[in-house]
């Protein structure tokens, strides 16, 4: 007889396959929650601890493939503590670590990003700090991944995080390809519509903020930039006289343009003439300097204290590089823009769950209404398909797919 086959189901579910026979669907009944999917024609029982030894334990004396991940996954429930990690493990952890960020800033990836992927390559390595680096593979990072699905319940978005934090640490710091990686509990990607302001709703979000965080504001939604895309803009990349602005290695490390508000370039003067200002008297002081991307610092040295690199949105004030000890002024960090948003928001009693990504979903929206091809819109917004500008039709002219509510030509309105 054909052997059963236990593997992964659906977050919490382990799925159990087998051919017909009466003494094993009596078997199965035993199991508690089990559950018969008349479709798919298989049997999925609760993944709790110790659920595959129980299975096992039902179909005693018959031949039973267990999926590779389920194994490790069964016999390492959550991931160790730190306290139970030896001091000789911690600094091997430590040293690997060090290994992984110095990779990263090779590759020029962003600081977040780096601090991903040590985050999870450290919780990686240390729910498999009794194994040997040589043995560690797709069994175990199948384990890890199945885990923060059906324990930690994480988004599927940070599942895949996980997973290509993952595979980075394995092909640059092992040195060897991790592979695909079979058997994992996946977690469910939600079918999710962005929250859209409408106009007066932007309106009077606009008109509780002031300053900095408004003009911020007002550049998210007039040009469908992305909050770090605003943060990280420089004087250069604004164009004036073109009415564009240009984004330098946005999502993808690619560029566009985009437009530049003419409602936003008066408050944008102004708001230049201060940070020259403040320019000038860093100058004077011995400050002033940047930092430029890549090796443009070593190739152009004057070019961190000229004008064009500054930050449009700099920080109150500076910050040492542990290195050199030379002290910089950052751009002003995205979390002053996410607090004065919200703190609007409230101010002007909008119940949806906004945020400042939310006007660079409206900037879309509103232009799609205004008659705009999804082309356009897609080459302004930086999307590589079509498919993701494609969502923003959901709320054209009215709610429903722009249909036109029966209710709405019975009573008149």
């Amino acid at each position: 007889m054909e052997p059963i086959r236990i593997r992964p189901g659906e977050p919490g579910r382990l799925i159990v396959l087998f051919h017909y026979s009466p003494e094993r669907v009596e078997k199965i009944k035993t199991v508690p929650g089990k559950i018969w999917h008349k479709e798919q024609r298989y049997w999925s029982v609760p993944h709790f601890d110790k659920a595959v030894e129980r299975l096992l334990q039902v179909f005693a004396g018959e031949q039973v493939l267990v999926a590779p991940a389920l194994g490790a996954y069964a016999a390492a429930p959550a991931p160790r503590p730190e306290s139970s990690v030896s001091l000789a493990q911690a600094q091997e952890i430590g040293s690997l670590l060090k290994v992984l960020r110095s990779k990263i800033r090779s590759r020029h990836f962003s600081p977040s990003t780096e601090s991903t992927y040590a985050a999870w390559a450290e919780r990686f390595l240390r729910q498999n700090a009794g194994t040997p680096l040589e043995k560690l593979g797709q069994t175990e990072a199948a384990a890890f991944l199945s885990f923060l699905a059906t324990h930690w319940h994480v988004a599927a978005s940070t599942q895949n995080q996980a997973l290509n934090a993952l595979i980075f640490f394995f092909k640059e710091v092992l040195g060897r390809e991790l592979g695909l990686v079979e058997g994992v509990v996946r977690s469910k990607r939600p079918a999710r519509l962005p929250v859209v302001l409408s106009r007066d709703e932007v309106k009077r979000v606009l008109g509780q903020m002031s300053g900095t965080p408004q003009l911020m504001s007002m550049l998210l939604y007039g040009s469908g930039l992305r909050l770090m895309e605003c943060c990280e803009l420089r004087i250069k990349d604004l164009d004036f006289g073109q009415n564009q602005i240009v984004v330098r290695s946005g999502k993808g490390g690619k560029d566009r343009y985009t437009m530049f508000p003419t409602s936003a370039q008066e408050p944008m003067r102004k708001h230049l003439e201060w940070v020259k200002r403040q320019h000038d008297e860093d100058l004077a002081n011995g400050l002033g300097s940047v930092e430029l991307p890549f090796a443009l610092a070593r190739k152009y040295p004057n070019a961190p204290k000229e004008w064009g690199w500054q930050w449009v949105f700099p920080a109150s004030s500076h910050y040492e590089i542990p290195e050199t000890g030379q002290r910089r002024r950052h751009h002003l960090h995205e979390s002053v823009l996410q607090k004065a948003f919200k703190e609007a928001r409230l101010k002007a009693a909008i119940a949806k769950p906004a945020s400042c990504h939310t006007l660079r979903h409206s900037f879309a929206t509103h232009l799609l209404e205004d008659g705009y091809d999804i082309r356009t819109v897609q080459e302004l917004l930086g999307h590589v398909s079509v498919n993701t500008t494609m969502i923003y039709t959901h709320v054209l002219n009215r709610g429903g797919k722009g249909v036109v509510s029966p209710a709405d030509k019975l009573l008149g309105t």
